[in-house]
């Protein structure tokens, strides 16, 4: 293992460039020199590689985003595409790949281990939706956005004497607006993984207004989708002034926390050490409060579950 390859894809999230400083510098640590990819799978089949020097890394843990860009590629889906993209790991003479990203990024990265060349899998997502993992790098930061915007709107939800709703990234996982929810003190949680009565949601609202409650807080997760309708109507039904907030791509930006920083330098260290060591098709992840590593077919295999105890923890703090 010579020469490694990283590249970042899919949505972009806090922490990533974390990760590609611990890539960047463990490789060069063990005599390894690294290239970058920018812009994704799009950058590996268009051949936009650069090496990457200590130097390339400097000042950018606490940057969000992704200094190697990100973007969607349609023509890797496709197995002519993904030979081109060999053909170019090959004619940099590049032994290993490193990919920071979420499932998507990962079925690609398991693409290439089936073709025979060795890749490995770095979590970087700020839906938290990978099952294998306890959490993904940029899920926290986005939490912490989303309870900044929480503490903000639930001002002029006491002001106005109203109900907000807020709509938060996910896509079909429901963690953000889940933990988000419990750490902003939401009265009503809604989430794909979860059945919800919009006349039950209703009588809860009706019933805190009776007893004095001014303002309420609805956490809706973009999987469940329609926030201003939504809040029409229960406006329409309970006569509740109802506003919708979507908080949209705000969540992504922003410094990373400290725990993200952590578990991306650790994250990206430990798919270096995999590489060295003759591994591939390997995805990294915490599971306990340890970096674990597993089988990539594993990983995408398994199905996410609601953390129950959480869901039902909201529901009791809210009476």
């Amino acid at each position: 293992m010579k020469k490694i390859a990283l590249l970042t894809s899919g949505g972009d999230a806090p922490g990533m460039n974390a990760a590609v400083r611990a890539v960047a510098r463990s490789a060069i640590y063990n005599g390894c020199k690294v290239y970058g990819v920018n812009r994704g799978y799009r950058g590996l089949i268009d051949g936009d590689l650069f090496e990457m020097e200590l130097s390339s890394v400097g000042d950018i843990i606490h940057r969000g985003g992704t200094i190697l860009k990100s973007a969607r590629c349609l023509e890797f889906i496709e197995e002519e595409g993904r030979k081109k993209a060999l053909n170019v790991l090959r004619v940099f003479g590049i032994d290993g790949l490193v990919v920071i990203g979420g499932d998507g990024s990962f079925k690609g990265a398991q693409k290439l281990s089936e073709m025979g060349f060795p890749a490995i899998g770095v979590p970087g997502t700020i839906d938290n939706d990978l099952a294998y993992t306890d959490y993904t790098i940029g899920f926290d930061t986005a939490l912490n956005t989303v309870i900044d915007a929480i503490s903000k709107i639930r001002d002029t939800s006491y002001s106005h004497e109203r109900l907000s709703i807020i709509e938060v990234m996910g896509r079909h996982c429901g963690d953000i607006a889940l933990y988000a929810g419990l750490a902003g003190g939401a009265e009503i949680i809604i989430i794909p993984e979860s059945d919800y009565n919009e006349d039950d949601i209703c009588k809860k609202l009706i019933q805190s207004k009776n007893r004095g409650k001014a303002h309420s807080i609805i956490m809706l997760a973009e999987g469940v989708g329609g926030s201003r309708d939504l809040a029409q109507r229960i406006k329409d039904k309970t006569g509740i002034e109802s506003r919708a907030t979507i908080l949209g791509h705000i969540q992504r930006g922003g410094s990373p926390s400290a725990f993200d920083r952590i578990i991306a330098s650790q994250m990206g260290a430990k798919a270096v050490e995999l590489l060295i060591n003759g591994k591939s098709s390997r995805v990294v992840g915490i599971k306990n409060n340890s970096i674990i590593d597993m089988d990539i077919h594993e990983a995408l295999a398994m199905e996410r579950k609601l953390d129950k105890d959480i869901y039902k923890l909201v529901d009791i703090l809210s009476i």
